[in-house]
């Protein structure tokens, strides 16, 4: 009898035994799947933000190269070519109201990858003065007193007040991160296709990245490519 009930107790503390070694590598497994997860994000944003970078020069550069910016890709295309129907003409799906075009970054057209790390296409928003066909002999589409129309703000200076960060934008470029496009908040500002734009510090409510063309920094590519006077 005494052996035996040593004998269950011993089994029993190993039973205790098996199932703390079980918790604590439950634990720790979780905290590593927890860890992977926070470098995968990480590392997915720094992706995203270079290729916003990227995207930012190959704008710069076609507008030097053809004195213009490029129209969005209409977001039901697969092509990734501007939508417009010839150099000649202004761009398609032009929003009068605004005097802008909302669509996608056009990949094709600018020799660039088509999604950014979360498999969605770019956001593009191009104030329409900058898209225009060149005038007969003329080298820009826009001269130096032209002016965007797009703003950019930061709403956490502290909450709920916002700060405009830039304004007078002539583009803006969204990667709508991996939340996806918003339905709500700062990230729903992002693609209702307004004339605002939302660029703050992430957190669990906003997770974008945007970039756009600075007017001053434009117009002085275009002076250098002798694009302008």
């Amino acid at each position: 009898m005494r052996r035996s009930t040593l004998s269950n107790r011993s089994n029993g503390f190993s039973l205790v035994e098996l199932a703390i070694v079980l918790v604590i590598v439950a634990l720790l497994t979780s905290g590593l799947l927890l860890g992977i997860s926070a470098q995968r994000n990480a590392a997915e944003n720094i992706d995203a933000q270079r290729q916003l970078d990227t995207i930012r020069e190959a704008l710069l550069g076609y507008a030097m190269a053809n004195g213009r910016l490029p129209c969005p890709a209409d977001p039901a295309s697969s092509v990734g070519n501007e939508d417009r129907t010839n150099q000649y003409v202004q761009c398609n799906r032009v929003d009068t109201t605004r005097n802008g075009i909302f669509g996608v970054i056009p990949w094709a057209a600018l020799g660039l990858p088509e999604t950014d790390p979360w498999g969605r296409r770019f956001t593009y928003y191009v104030n329409a003065d900058f898209t225009k066909p060149l005038p007969s002999g003329t080298l820009a589409s826009f001269t130096l007193s032209t002016t965007g129309n797009a703003d950019i703000k930061n709403t956490v200076n502290p909450p709920p007040a916002s700060v405009i960060i830039a304004s007078n934008l002539p583009a803006v470029v969204v990667s709508h991160g991996s939340n996806g496009v918003g339905t709500s908040g700062d990230e729903l500002e992002n693609a209702n296709s307004t004339l605002t734009f939302v660029s703050r510090t992430p957190g669990s409510d906003f997770d974008d990245l945007v970039t756009w063309i600075a007017p001053s920094i434009l117009k002085s590519k275009m002076v250098a490519a002798g694009r302008l006077p």
